[in-house]
C-alpha cells in the first residue's frame, strides 16, 4: 500500500469524527431521496454515531495488519510514520511483535537515532517485552562495528524486559565481542556478569573464549582457560572444547599433539567423539601431508560404531585427490555407495577435477554422466573444472559445443566459464574462434577479463583484422571496457594500414569523444 494513500486515508478518517460534524440529522444521499419519492419504505435511520463507528471499524489497522505495512515499506521513516499512526487509534496499544518489526526495519537501514527514540517510548510503555528485540538489535549495532553499543542492548535487557538476560543472550552477545576480536570489551562483559548477575560462567560460555584464542592461534592461552575450567563443575571441558582446542592443534600442524589430546579426552574424560570431531583430524592429516593416517582414522571411526558420513568421505577424498591418488579416491566413492552414503556435489567436483589435471577428461565426463543419472545436480564450479580440462587437453570445440548448448538445458554458466576457454583459445592464437566466442559472451551479458580483452583486442590488430577488432571494442565498451593507451595506439596504427576503412574512423572518432566527454 502506497503510504501517501494510508497517511490520506487516516487523516480523512480523522476529520470525520463526531467532534467535527455539527448537524445531527441523518444525511440522505440523491439516490435515497428518489427511493423515497418512489414510496419505498425508508432504510433505518443513520445516525452519526454509527456511522462514525462502522468508518471505524473500517478503518482500524490491527497488530498484523501494521506489521504487514511496516515490513513492506522500504522507506524506513515511512515505516516509522506507520509506527505513529497505528497508536493513534482509539484503543491500540504497541504489542512486543509491532516494537520488533519496527526496530528491524530501522536497524536494517542504519537509522539508529530513530532506533534511540524507539527504545526510549519502550521504557514508558506497559507492554510485555522478550528479549529477542534486543538480541536482534544486538547483532545489528556488531554488523555496523558499533560494538560498545552491543554492550548496551545486553544492559538494557532487565531493565525493559524486566527479567534476567538467558544464557543465549549471553553467549550471544560474548560470541559477537569476541568475533569482532573486541577482547578488552569481552572482559569487560565477564565482569559485569560476575559482579552485577552474579552469574557462573558455564560450559557454552567460556567454549567462546577457547574458540576465540585457537582462532588467533594462542593455544597456550587456550589451554589455561581449560585448565581454569576442570577446576569448577559447572563450566567442565564438554565435546566442544575438545574439539576446538585439537582443530586448534590441527590448524597449527600440531597433529601428535592433537592425537594426544583426542585420546585423552577418550580415556580420561570418558567423552566420545563425534562425526565432526573425527572431520577435524581427518583435514588435519589430509593438509599435512598424512593421508594414510587419516585412512586409519577413518577405519578407526567405523570401528568403534561412528558411521562416517560424506563430509568425511569428502574430507579424505580430497587428501587422495590433492597427492593424484586417483584409484583410491574412486575407491573412496565405491565405498561410500556401498555403505548407502549418497556422493553429492562437491565428492562429485573433487574427483572430477582431479581427473581432469591428470589428463583423464573422458573419465570426467563419465563421472558428470553418473552424477545426472543419480540426480546429483552438477554446479557452475563442476562444468568449469570440466571445461579448462578440455582446454588443457586441447579439445577446443568439445568446450565451446559446451557452452553453446548447456545454457539451452537449464545449467547456469558464470563469465569464469566463458573466460576460461577464451584465454585457451588467445594462447593458442585461434583468433576466428575467439572472435565468435567473445560475440556469444557479450550476447549473453558476460564481459571478458580486462586483460583478456586487451590481449584479444591487440592480436586482432595484429593480424590484420582492424574491422573485427574495432567491432569488438564497441561491444566491449558498451559493457564498459576501456582499452589500455598502447591499445588505441595498435587501433591507430591497423586502421591507418586498412585505408578502406572509413567507418572504422568514425566508431573511433565517437570512442575518442565518448572519453574526453
Amino acid at each position: 500500500m502506497n503510504l501517501r494513500r494510508v497517511h490520506f486515508s487516516w487523516c480523512h478518517w480523522f476529520a470525520s469524527s463526531p467532534s467535527t460534524i455539527s448537524s445531527s440529522v441523518s444525511w440522505v444521499s440523491p439516490v435515497k431521496l428518489s427511493k423515497f419519492n418512489a414510496h419505498k419504505p425508508d432504510p433505518p435511520p443513520e445516525t452519526t454515531i454509527t456511522r462514525t463507528e462502522a468508518r471505524r471499524r473500517s478503518k482500524y489497522i490491527s497488530h498484523d495488519a501494521a506489521i504487514n505495512l511496516i515490513k513492506r515499506e522500504r522507506d524506513p521513516q515511512h515505516a516509522l510514520e506507520i509506527f505513529n499512526m497505528v497508536s493513534e487509534q482509539k484503543g491500540f496499544n504497541h504489542n512486543n511483535a509491532t516494537f520488533a518489526t519496527i526496530l528491524n526495519k530501522l536497524a536494517q537501514n542504519k537509522k539508529f537515532k530513530a532506533v534511540d527514540a524507539v527504545l526510549y517510548q519502550m521504557k514508558y510503555d506497559t507492554c510485555k517485552y522478550h528479549e529477542g528485540i534486543f538480541l536482534n538489535l544486538m547483532k545489528h549495532f556488531s554488523k555496523s562495528s558499533m560494538h560498545e553499543r552491543v554492550l548496551e542492548m545486553f544492559y538494557a535487557i532487565q531493565p525493559v524486559v524486566r527479567e534476567k538476560p538467558s544464557l543465549k543472550c549471553i553467549s550471544t552477545c560474548l560470541n559477537l565481542l569476541i568475533e569482532a576480536n573486541q577482547v578488552d570489551l569481552a572482559q569487560q562483559f565477564l565482569m559485569h556478569l560476575k559482579k552485577s548477575l552474579n552469574l557462573r560462567l558455564n560450559t557454552c560460555i567460556v567454549n567462546i573464549l577457547v574458540k576465540h584464542h585457537c582462532t588467533n592461534g594462542d593455544l597456550e592461552s587456550a589451554f589455561e582457560v581449560v585448565k581454569e575450567m576442570k577446576k569448577s563443575k559447572l563450566s567442565y571441558p564438554n565435546l566442544i572444547t575438545y574439539s576446538t582446542l585439537i582443530d586448534g592443534l590441527c590448524q597449527s600442524g600440531r597433529l601428535t599433539e592433537a592425537m594426544d589430546l583426542f585420546e585423552e579426552m577418550i580415556s580420561k574424560d570418558q567423552i566420545l567423539p563425534d562425526v565432526l570431531t573425527y572431520n577435524i583430524l581427518i583435514n588435519g592429516f589430509c593438509r599435512g601431508g598424512k593421508v594414510n593416517r587419516a585412512r586409519k582414522i577413518l577405519d578407526f571411526m567405523k570401528s568403534k560404531g561412528c558411521n562416517p558420513n560424506v563430509f568425511n568421505y569428502s574430507a579424505l577424498m580430497n587428501g587422495f585427490c590433492k597427492e593424484e591418488r586417483l584409484e583410491e579416491a574412486k575407491e573412496l566413492l565405491d565405498e561410500m555407495k556401498s555403505f548407502g552414503i549418497k556422493p553429492d556435489t562437491v565428492v562429485y567436483t573433487t574427483l572430477i577435477d582431479c581427473y581432469c589435471r591428470t589428463g583423464r577428461v573422458d573419465e570426467a565426463i563419465e563421472l558428470l554422466k553418473e552424477m545426472k543419472e543419480r540426480r546429483c545436480k552438477a554446479d557452475t564450479v563442476t562444468f568449469n573444472v570440466i571445461l579448462g580440462g578440455l582446454c588443457r587437453e586441447g579439445r577446443i570445440e568439445d568446450a565451446l559445443e559446451m557452452l553453446d548448448k548447456l545454457p539451452y538445458e537449464g545449467i547456469y554458466l558464470n563469465k569464469g566459464s566463458y573466460r576460461i576457454v577464451l584465454n585457451s583459445l588467445c594462447q593458442k592464437g585461434e583468433l576466428n574462434k575467439a572472435k565468435e566466442l567473445l560475440r556469444l559472451m557479450m550476447g549473453r551479458g558476460f564481459v571478458p577479463h580486462y586483460a583478456t580483452s586487451n590481449e584479444l583486442l591487440v592480436s586482432l590488430c595484429e593480424a590484420g583484422m582492424a574491422d573485427d577488432a574495432t567491432m569488438a571494442l564497441f561491444g566491449l565498451v558498451e559493457l564498459g571496457f576501456k582499452p589500455l593507451p598502447d591499445s588505441w595506439a595498435l587501433f591507430v596504427e591497423s586502421i591507418c594500414r586498412e585505408r578502406k576503412l572509413l567507418p572504422a574512423f568514425e566508431l573511433l572518432d565517437e570512442l575518442v569523444n565518448e572519453e574526453f566527454d
